[in-house]
């Protein structure tokens, strides 16, 4: 039987991209922060269009895209309650029903990347609140490596640069954790806030700043 131990903490991230991507940043990034804490990394300006037209009738074309990374490390559970909170964060902005910019949270461990996604595949665990975990790349042998089904935008050598700089900054919070600070994944504290919003903003808070 194996040893049931306590779960590192994962360092958040979420992709955000649409037209006038500047301007939505300026008015998305302090709501993220308030939430979530202080974004330590933002990523060079991504191409999106160029690998998808998916999005194109919703939002229009020639969507470019950045990576936020925050400094706070989070339980990898949370990873449904951010994926709800930025979906109703693009339904506040959205316009007749299409949305302005599209935000995709998800985390880096030391060994892989993970996108929460509402739609289920079969390469995809249920999470809870209709909130699926996808492993979208494996960190193996000293890099980033796709699957076949990866999204093509993260099988782009641009987009797993930029999720290694984060990488990088995750080691040194992980090393930090692993001298004595530990998450209590339990603990609720009353902070004014609904408890969900309480706990986002909890995890990782435990940690020396």
């Amino acid at each position: 039987m194996g040893e049931i131990k306590r779960v590192e903490p994962v360092n958040l991230v979420i992709f955000i991209f649409a037209q006038h991507l500047e301007y939505w940043l300026s008015e998305i990034i302090p709501q993220l922060e308030s939430s979530f804490g202080r974004i330590d990394y933002i990523s060079k300006e991504l191409p999106f269009s160029l690998y998808t037209a998916y999005y194109d009738r919703e939002m229009g074309s020639d969507l470019k895209g950045k990576l936020l990374s925050f400094e706070r490390l989070i339980h990898p559970s949370l990873l449904a309650d951010v994926k709800i909170f930025t979906n109703r964060l693009e339904e506040k902005y959205a316009v007749e029903g299409k949305r302005k910019f599209n935000m995709d949270p998800g985390y880096i461990h030391h060994s892989n990347f993970v996108l929460a996604s509402t739609k289920s595949w079969a390469n995809r665990v249920y999470l809870k609140n209709g909130i699926y975990a996808e492993v979208t790349l494996l960190y193996l042998s000293g890099e980033f490596r796709h699957w076949e089904f990866t999204y093509p935008n993260y099988r782009s050598e641009d987009y797993k640069r930029e999720l290694e700089t984060v990488r990088h900054l995750y080691l040194s919070k992980r090393r930090e954790f692993l001298k004595g600070e530990r998450i209590d994944e339990n603990r609720f504290e009353d902070t004014g806030l609904s408890e969900e919003r309480s706990r986002l903003r909890r995890f990782g808070g435990d940690l020396k700043e």
